[in-house]
């Protein structure tokens, strides 16, 4: 049964001081369905490791539309590979939706314990998936920033940092070595005050005449928020910056808000499909705070170690 819109709103303020205190708050609202772990013990480790990515994943998605639609924001205190489930599952939701977020949080239990019993070790990027990447630990990528065609480009500089299983952490040299943190569909998890962000905006493999949906914020700034929709126009194998990408292609459009005032905004975004590097952005807005293109000029490699 659903909660009053009172109940309602008293468990999202309880779950988000819980978590802003650093305390879980138990799930008493979706129980887990109940999987066997024996299903799982011929597996590989590897292959137990990707299974509880993609279930994290899908739990994340799933949790993220009811969310959004109940206007709790309480996935919005934390995201990334690693699911907080009692968030997830103390949003009470209803359906479908809280049928598979009980069968994917059995599945979770279930394949952790496999995991446990075969004694499998910390999960790791598979070195395949390393080897494979477009960028290398320690390259800078170096963007071209312009607030409009008409001002002065600057430059905008990645480094890139640590793989880790399902993200990516970059430093961004021009804004002091602040910590950048994206996930490989190229969601920006983390940013340093005053850059623009998007936390959940790329879903799935980015296929062609895929439709999407989230917000374009001003990390830092609670009052300036885009909110979008997108489509998948293109995709495909480019050069960009003398590197080879599987590029896609977002075409944007929506309103941008920055306190009591909303514009119009349309722009593209471009990433690699396979890491999430952003390659190119284009956001034209009457709203400066929402006005940039951002193209991906040079990648130079990582300076030599000294011997």
């Amino acid at each position: 049964m659903a909660l009053p819109r009172l109940a309602r709103s008293t468990l999202c303020t309880c779950l988000a001081a819980a978590l802003l205190a650093g305390c879980a708050t138990r799930s008493v609202d979706v129980a887990p369905a109940p999987a066997d772990p024996g299903e799982f013990l011929s597996w590989s480790c590897t292959r137990i490791d990707d299974e509880l990515d993609r279930v994290q994943q899908r739990a994340a998605d799933v949790a993220w539309a009811v969310d959004e639609r109940a206007g709790n924001n309480i996935l919005a205190l934390g995201v990334g590979v690693a699911v907080f489930w009692p968030a997830l599952l103390a949003m009470r939701p209803a359906g479908l939706e809280a049928t598979e977020l009980a069968q994917l949080k059995g599945r979770y239990d279930a394949l952790r314990i496999a995991s446990e019993r075969k004694r499998c070790p910390p999960a790791a990027v598979p070195a395949e998936r390393v080897a494979g990447m477009p960028v290398a630990q320690g390259e800078r990528l170096v963007y071209e920033d312009r607030e409009s065609a008409r001002r002065p480009a600057t430059e905008w500089v990645l480094r890139v940092g640590e793989l880790r299983r399902g993200e990516l952490e970059f430093a961004l040299e021009t804004a002091g070595g602040a910590r950048w943190l994206q996930d490989l569909a190229g969601n920006v998890l983390e940013a340093p005050q005053g850059a623009l962000q998007w936390q959940r905006l790329l879903r799935g493999e980015l296929v062609l005449g895929q439709v999407l949906a989230g917000d374009i914020v001003v990390a830092g700034d609670p009052l300036a928020r885009a909110r979008v929709r997108g489509q998948v126009v293109a995709v495909g194998p480019q050069t960009v910056a003398t590197r080879r990408f599987d590029v896609a292609v977002i075409e944007l459009f929506g309103d941008a808000q920055v306190g009591d005032a909303f514009t119009r905004l349309d722009g593209a975004l471009v990433v690699d499909r396979a890491s999430g590097v952003l390659l190119r952005l284009d956001l034209r807005s009457a709203q400066p705070a929402f006005s940039l293109q951002r193209r991906l000029m040079r990648v130079e490699p990582a300076p030599a170690a000294a011997g």
